[in-house]
């Protein structure tokens, strides 16, 4: 069998067509602008890339972005200050500090200080306490692993009562993935370094959600015959027939993996196009929380 594709450009730019068209519904009521606030410290040149293209999707959208450029060497103190002015300035409803920050500085500290109103990463111990709580909702959901969940429906794939595996157990993709699902009523094993038979364990997901951080790493042979396959993983593979000498592949075997799963995210083209997606739901949803 072969695989029906998961197409995440064209499922993240109808979420992007939806919130642009709730914003233009918000400014012509009279509302403010939803803004949000970025936080970039240092000069890496990936996170300079992050930062910018969601700057790009604020303007696209009709919403208002504040970049915040700070020196490698800034001090704790000067982000901690940074972070209470924004919680403090009623112009920004979100506030994402790109990650990872340099490493003298204490990222828990500066992700504790985000209001929880303001939290659109939804890295908030708060927000994600709240997402592992039953009977508790977070304000607001960390986007990657938002996203994937989001694809699995709408490609119509069901989560109730089936088995899933989540390969990562990282703060920003595999946990909170692990606890959409489990808020979901799907059977959750998380997965790592030290799991016994980790073909094995793979076999028995109905749904797969692959955040590992190794290039290829899940072989075919791994995947349940009609699976639903959710790739995270970007790697740059060799590739000397590429202009730039290297082609983009997840932690997924894809061409082995999409002759048995039912579902599959390709890479790219998958899980990426959603994160900003629902950066931007997440922002527009901050706006209307403090100011309906």
């Amino acid at each position: 069998m072969t695989a029906q594709l998961i197409d995440g450009k064209t499922i993240a730019q109808q979420v992007r067509e939806e919130v642009a068209a709730d914003v233009a519904r918000r400014l012509a009521s009279g509302k403010a602008r939803p803004g949000l606030a970025t936080v970039l410290v240092g000069d890496r040149v990936d996170s300079a890339t992050y930062v910018a293209s969601k700057q790009n999707a604020c303007a696209e959208l009709g919403m208002e972005s504040f970049h915040n450029q700070l020196p490698g060497d800034t001090s704790q103190e000067e982000v901690e200050a940074l972070v209470r002015n924004l919680n403090a300035d009623p112009k920004v409803n979100g506030i994402l500090v790109q990650l990872p920050l340099p490493s003298h500085l204490d990222e828990e500290r500066v992700l504790q200080l985000i209001n929880i109103e303001k939290d659109v990463d939804g890295f908030s111990p708060l927000n994600i306490g709240r997402l592992a709580q039953k009977g508790r909702e977070p304000l607001f959901v960390p986007c990657t692993p938002f996203g994937c969940i989001y694809l699995l429906e709408k490609a119509g794939v069901t989560i109730e009562g089936a088995n899933a595996v989540v390969l990562g157990r990282s703060n920003i993709v595999g946990m909170p993935a692990a606890l959409l699902l489990i808020g979901k009523n799907a059977t959750v094993t998380v997965c790592h370094s030290r799991t016994r038979d980790l073909p094995a364990v793979v076999r028995q997901a109905d749904i797969l959600i692959a955040a590992i951080g190794k290039m290829e790493f899940v072989r075919g042979d791994w995947i349940k015959p009609g699976a639903a396959v959710i790739d995270v993983g970007i790697n740059d593979k060799p590739d000397p027939t590429k202009k730039r000498g290297y082609r983009l592949v997840g932690d997924v075997n894809f061409e082995e993996a999409v002759e048995v799963a039912g579902h599959i995210t390709p890479v790219p083209g998958g899980v990426g196009p959603m994160t900003i997606a629902m950066l931007m739901k997440n922002t527009l949803r901050a706006a209307e929380i403090q100011a309906p």
